[in-house]
């Protein structure tokens, strides 16, 4: 297994700020996650939720979403981002649930990614919070904040994803995805990081390139 330096200080610090970590999109059933974890690809998960309040009232199940048309789904998530793409996918994921898997959605990775419009993050996600298992999606703040903290050197997110499983410790693994997602909203932001009081700047390869 890889090793970083800091990895004890890293988890000591993020379970003192976020003892009881957990995605923060809202759902009741692995399906409801699913569609969430689609809609959020580019959208933040408070507008998410906020969709999805009101959506999952409705549209309860493979089925009742099956039943839409495009435009009518489009109507329901269009304060959302691709919201047109999102409306396609949503309806093949559906039916191909239905046809396919007695409307139940798979617990595999391998099968997760035949969906339409699910990628290996959003599977992942899927995997750990609807399924408990043992996975590391990599979104873009993971990516970022993993790149500038000195986790991991990669340019791509399947590249993050397997350097991140090699440093963490198995039973961290979702955990710290969760953990990287909140740093990186509340404080290692994209642009105009408050490094000025991230109590990680001593473990942080950005913060010490920008201040040589």
């Amino acid at each position: 297994m890889a090793s970083y330096p800091y990895l004890q200080e890293l988890i000591k610090y993020f379970e003192d700020r976020y003892p009881a970590p957990d995605t923060e999109l809202n759902f009741s059933t692995p399906f409801e996650l699913l569609i969430a974890t689609i809609l959020s690809a580019q959208s933040t998960d408070r507008q998410v939720n906020k969709v999805t309040k009101k959506l999952f009232k409705k549209y309860k199940n493979p089925g009742d979403f099956a039943s839409l048309d495009r435009k009518t789904l489009e109507r329901e998530i269009n304060s959302i981002g691709l919201y047109r793409n999102k409306s396609k996918y949503i309806i093949e994921v559906s039916n191909i649930l239905i046809k396919e898997y007695g409307g139940k959605v798979p617990g595999t990775r391998k099968e997760l990614l035949k969906l339409p419009g699910v990628g290996r993050k959003t599977a992942n996600v899927v995997l750990a919070c609807a399924f408990n298992k043992k996975t590391f999606p990599v979104d873009t703040h993971v990516f970022r904040i993993s790149n500038r903290l000195g986790l991991v050197s990669a340019k791509r997110t399947n590249e993050a994803e397997k350097q991140l499983m090699e440093v963490i410790p198995e039973e961290k693994w979702v955990d710290m995805h969760h953990w990287l997602i909140f740093h990186g909203r509340e404080v290692c932001k994209a642009r105009n990081p408050a490094c000025h009081f991230c109590e990680l700047k001593p473990f942080c390869n950005y913060y010490k390139k920008e201040n040589d």
